[in-house]
């Protein structure tokens, strides 16, 4: 893996949890004709579509390489990802803005308002436990680095979406959840159009910050800096190499391209030369398993 968490367990996780809130949501919906219950419905539901496209996606990241796509499918995963940072946007929060928006202008007394918040502290448990499961993920890739940071440097784009969407979902729940009771307690309903469309501003900000990320992803990125510089230490420490001019790495999925210039030790002919390259890439794969692809260059100096 790109960055060392399960994303798939995460994506399941997510699943179950979506389905499930997105039916106690409806229900919930059509028995109280709340708008922030209704935007969390299509919230729900439009996850549950992310995670099946998030699962598509990695899927596709694994066929093999062939001569039209001599790098592989990697790089499918990040298009399925930044679809689904869209789909985020439109379909959960500008969704949510316009039921905000319509709540304000006709707005509507709540109807048997305990069943929304039933759901909503049902919808919190059940999310709280998808995020853990996430967060788990997010721990095994983010080492010692902070939550922002990992986010950043990441180049696992589904743990990445799923982080943004179980984040959004969770707030978006507890938003949901204050703007019913204050408008109970209230008895204002204005309370219920403003929690919405606070939703559907939460959901906007969370799916821009994802897909500014996944978008650099696409383009082409570096692997992960931590991971560059275990690679950079492990080639400045092998006996073959004096010293290392240059290394690029490219982030394919779950899967990264090397290129090494570097200046071999001093003394050896053509056939020794050529050994002493072999011997570094072979231990270079095995320290690294996601090097699919490596390029050794020997050198004297850089520019050459």
């Amino acid at each position: 893996m790109a960055g060392g968490g399960d994303s798939t367990r995460a994506i399941f996780f997510a699943l179950g949890a979506n389905f499930a809130l997105a039916c106690a949501k409806g229900v919930a919906a059509f028995f109280t004709g709340s708008g922030a219950m209704l935007a969390e419905t299509v919230h729900s539901m439009a996850d549950c579509g992310n995670q099946g496209l998030l699962l598509l996606g990695m899927k596709q990241a694994k066929k093999p390489a062939s001569p039209e796509y001599p790098l592989g499918y990697g790089k499918a995963i990040y298009f399925w990802s930044f679809l689904v940072a869209v789909m985020l946007f439109t379909v959960g929060g500008m969704f949510s803005l316009y039921e905000g928006i319509h709540k304000l202008q006709h707005p509507e007394e709540l109807r048997a308002w305990w069943w929304a918040v039933g759901v909503l502290v049902f919808g919190i448990i059940v999310e709280g436990i998808s995020m853990r499961a996430c967060m788990q993920e997010v721990n095994k890739s983010r080492g010692d680095r902070g939550i922002w940071q990992w986010f950043r440097e990441s180049r696992q784009s589904e743990l990445v979406v799923i982080f943004g969407e179980d984040l959004a979902a969770l707030l978006g729940l507890v938003f949901a959840l204050v703007a019913v009771i204050l408008a109970v307690v209230t008895g204002n309903p204005m309370w219920d159009a403003i929690g919405t469309i606070g939703i559907g501003v939460l959901l906007i900000v969370i799916a821009v910050l994802v897909a500014v990320e996944v978008k650099a992803m696409l383009i082409g990125q570096s692997v992960d800096p931590l991971r560059q510089r275990q690679i950079r230490e492990f080639l400045d420490n092998r006996p073959e190499i004096a010293r290392v001019i240059s290394l690029i790495t490219l982030q394919l999925g779950n899967e990264m391209l090397v290129s090494v210039q570097a200046r071999m030790k001093e003394g050896v002919d053509a056939t020794a030369l050529v050994e002493q390259i072999n011997v570094v890439e072979r231990a270079m794969k095995q320290a690294f398993p996601e090097v699919r692809w490596s390029f050794f260059e020997p050198d004297i100096k850089a520019g050459n």
